[in-house]
């Protein structure tokens, strides 16, 4: 059972709540989990980190369930509305988990259409909007990567949280992942569970990777709107790096990307070392010339962190470094979705990009 909950815990930035999920874990039972994602885009390396968490829940046993979230993302005006497009890109992001290593076989993929197609889904959405507040649902919209007066402009948008809130519902989940910025739905679920007569999902949150232009604490405002703002974006492409990118992009995008020397807070080159390569390496080594200290190794990103702040290693060596071992993750990727059979559908998709 350690094994299990250090597997599930491990790179979260908060589950709510730990208790709960150890209970969870010695009942003994079958756990499932979901996690829904928008088909907005190519995949960057942000996703990566719920894809990471999605296999780390597998091999830890929980039955999980991805859901193609089609029609939130037509709600979200994502790729320009089109319908066609998104499943397309839906499609896509299901193959990119598969090339990553993620066994499509190992979990469910559910369409939003299948739930949208079902009566008692609708049903589960207006019962919960009449369990809350219009200012609660505009508040929500945080998890859309919208503000809260972009309601006012399209009134579908007030839908989306109910809708996140009864897929949980639908789904009848154990486990309900995602990045933090989809807090708000997580915990409305949480709050009015007992009014559906429904078990109260376990939130696991993993964190939001930072733009490569890093990013700022704003005053007054709530961190995750600073998230919404900040984090890696499909519609912002200067400041992503994709899984599709070639090796000589990864490595120009890195070079130019935040990066000042000592500074941890809001470095995406640092979180990238964190979220991604340290998950996928044992180990992080920095090569030098012998007159600027030879070759150094890191076994934690604590090390490497602390190394950083204290100004033993450089900002460009750390940049060099990132790049050589990004691009040996997503190499595989690479070659699996960089076909023909997918370049169509890349292109159609990166014409089409919208916030």
């Amino acid at each position: 059972m350690e094994d299990r909950l250090s597997l599930i815990s491990r790179n979260t930035e908060e589950i709510v709540t730990l208790d709960e999920l150890k209970k969870k874990l010695e009942s003994g039972n079958r756990l499932t989990g979901y996690i829904g994602f928008e088909p907005s885009g190519i995949f960057h390396i942000g996703w990566l980190i719920w894809a990471q968490k999605l296999r780390d829940l597998i091999e830890a046993g929980v039955q999980m369930k991805v859901l193609v979230a089609t029609w939130h993302a037509w709600i979200n005006d994502k790729l320009g509305g089109d319908i066609e497009l998104i499943r397309s890109a839906g499609k896509y992001a299901i193959d990119v988990l598969n090339a990553y290593g993620i066994n499509t076989s190992k979990f469910q993929v559910i369409d939003a259409e299948e739930l949208v197609s079902d009566k008692n889904y609708w049903e589960n959405v207006i019962r919960v909007a009449k369990s809350t507040t219009l200012a609660r649902m505009k508040r929500s919209l945080t998890i859309m990567g919208r503000k809260s007066d972009e309601a006012e402009l399209d009134t579908s948008k007030l839908f989306y949280p109910a809708m996140q809130v009864s897929d949980i519902f639908y789904l009848d989940v154990d486990i309900a992942l995602g990045g933090t910025d989809q807090r708000k739905a997580h915990m409305l679920a949480r709050e009015i569970a007992e009014k559906f007569s429904r078990k109260k999902v376990i939130a696991i949150h993993t964190p939001l990777l930072i733009g490569l232009k890093g990013g700022q604490r704003m005053e007054n405002v709530e961190i995750d709107e600073v998230m919404a703002e900040a984090k890696m974006s499909k519609s912002k492409p200067e400041t992503a790096i994709f899984v599709t990118d070639t090796e000589e992009e990864v490595e120009s995008k890195i070079k130019a990307a935040y990066c000042p020397k000592g500074v941890i807070e809001f470095n995406p080159v640092l979180q990238i070392d964190k979220l991604i390569v340290f998950s996928n390496f044992n180990s992080f080594t920095i090569e030098r010339e012998s007159k600027y200290g030879g070759n150094i190794t890191f076994n934690t990103y604590g090390e490497l962190e602390k190394a950083f702040a204290e100004g033993k290693v450089h900002p460009m060596d750390l940049k060099t470094a990132t790049a050589k071992m990004l691009n040996q993750i997503l190499d595989p990727i690479r070659k699996k979705v960089n076909t023909d059979m997918y370049k169509e559908i890349i292109s159609s998709v990166n014409k089409n990009i919208t916030r």
